[in-house]
């Protein structure tokens, strides 16, 4: 398999993923700096211009969220998504709220043309990123983060998302020292070799 990536966007969660299953991977690497994701050669693999990117026997895959189901499938016995119906949904709420909220209040700081022509408009949505992003960590911290992990004591999908996400806090102006919940958590996760193996990769 081969992982199309770049350092400190998204797309790094699924190398989480893949290295706490253990499957093996290329990680390619893209220059978004250089526009190598807008070029031909990149958008024959994904239309879309972003990353992730899985090329596997199988095809193509793309999205974040598909990318990390398909590989908890490959590897069904490290149970990155729990057995029980309740408790997975639940990983699937924080992770697609991740995606359609705190992922999108992110990008509102560097991509504000994709929902607005105006450069004034641009500079209002950067402007309320760590307003919309606080907020977000306010929800995480009340809502999405039932103990050590989004589940409580047991790792998931959501886990290897929620602290590539957290991961941009600083950037986007939060004052992280305000939630101890989500401190707390990206220790957790920084202690896990999956997630030391990504940043020795240069990565996050």
């Amino acid at each position: 398999m081969q992982l199309y990536y770049a350092p400190r966007t998204i797309s790094v969660a699924v190398a989480i993923a893949l290295e706490e299953t253990g499957l093996k991977y290329e990680a390619v690497k893209l220059d978004f700096a250089g526009g190598e994701q807008t070029k031909p050669a990149y958008k024959q693999i994904n239309p879309k211009g972003r990353v992730p990117a899985l090329v596997m026997d199988g095809g193509i895959l793309t999205e974040t969220g598909a990318l990390l189901e398909f590989v908890a499938a490959k590897a069904p016995e490290t149970g990155l998504v729990p057995a029980d119906p309740v408790m997975a949904a639940r990983m699937r709420e924080g992770m697609f709220y991740l995606a359609s909220t705190m992922h999108v209040n992110h990008a509102h700081k560097m991509r504000g043309h994709r929902w607005a022509d105006k450069k004034s408009s641009w500079n209002d949505m950067k402007d309320k990123v760590a307003r919309t992003m606080t907020a977000s960590c306010d929800y995480i911290s009340s809502n999405g983060l039932r103990g050590p992990f989004v589940l409580g004591e047991a790792f998931s999908l959501a886990d290897a998302y929620l602290y590539v996400v957290c991961s941009w806090l600083e950037g986007d102006g939060v004052d992280v020292s305000a939630f101890p919940k989500i401190v707390a958590f990206r220790k957790a996760m920084e202690a896990r070799p999956s997630v030391q193996a990504v940043r020795a990769a240069g990565m996050l």
